[in-house]
């Protein structure tokens, strides 16, 4: 069931609908954490009922992989391929170029939710930073840069899945560049690097290319200890 509260400009949120697959996933797969989740985007999807069609390609010792379409009347809405692991099993070198990103407190930082906030960002309680915010009260920063603080509005912590989510949860960076009524998701690729610990996570989305309407848009994520958790890509294209 895709649940109208997840909608933006009258259609759900590409990460809310990889979130519905992965749970179709998990049901067919050993492992519990999403390592590497990739999806595309056909056609629209509507609100109300969908089919989930789930294809495992290999379950192994390490990692298990599978693909799943989001099937509404006779036409696949999104496809999904997903490699899940055990973030807890995982051993190995670690180097981290980059801290966590310096960000003003939540308390300092602009809320999201205002009387003509899509549905679905009210699902959120997310805190702009103030460059980043500027598209929205004053005018465009001149960064294509989103940056701030998030969590889930009721209170739950988020888990591996969530990330997802919260990958393709903010304002489109390109907005404190150019002007767009919609910027709807073409392809959305997501690595989770750790569990995330209860709290606050930190996102900042910056894109560096936009290119005959079509733009990248990389993101990070960071929990409340300062440890990344997530890393994200995705392609879309404006609609001015």
């Amino acid at each position: 069931m895709v649940d109208p509260k997840w909608n933006i400009a009258d259609a759900p949120n590409g990460g809310y609908l990889v979130s519905i697959a992965l749970r179709a996933i998990e049901q067919t797969l050993p492992h519990p954490d999403p390592f590497a989740v990739t999806a595309h985007f056909p056609t629209r999807t509507d609100t109300g009922d969908v089919v989930v069609e789930v294809e495992p390609v290999r379950r192994g010792r390490t990692h298990s992989t599978a693909a799943a379409r989001l099937v509404q009347g006779d036409e696949t809405r999104v496809v999904v391929v997903a490699t899940y692991g055990d973030l807890d099993e995982i051993r190995g070198p670690t180097v981290v170029r980059d801290g966590p990103p310096s960000f003003p407190d939540p308390e300092e930082c602009v809320p999201a939710v205002g009387p003509f906030a899509p549905v679905f960002v009210k699902q959120f309680d997310l805190r702009l930073t103030p460059d980043t915010a500027a598209w929205a009260t004053t005018r465009p920063s001149g960064t294509a840069e989103m940056s701030g603080w998030t969590r889930f509005a009721d209170g739950r912590d988020a888990d591996t899945r969530s990330l997802i989510l919260f990958a393709d949860s903010f304002p489109p960076a390109i907005f404190n560049v150019a002007t767009a009524l919609w910027v709807p998701t073409l392809e959305l690729t997501v690595h989770v690097r750790g569990r995330p610990s209860p709290g606050w996570l930190q996102c900042r989305l910056q894109t560096r290319y936009l290119i005959d309407g079509y733009l990248e848009e990389d993101g990070e994520i960071w929990d409340s200890t300062g440890r990344l958790v997530a890393l994200s890509r995705q392609l879309a294209r404006i609609h001015a």
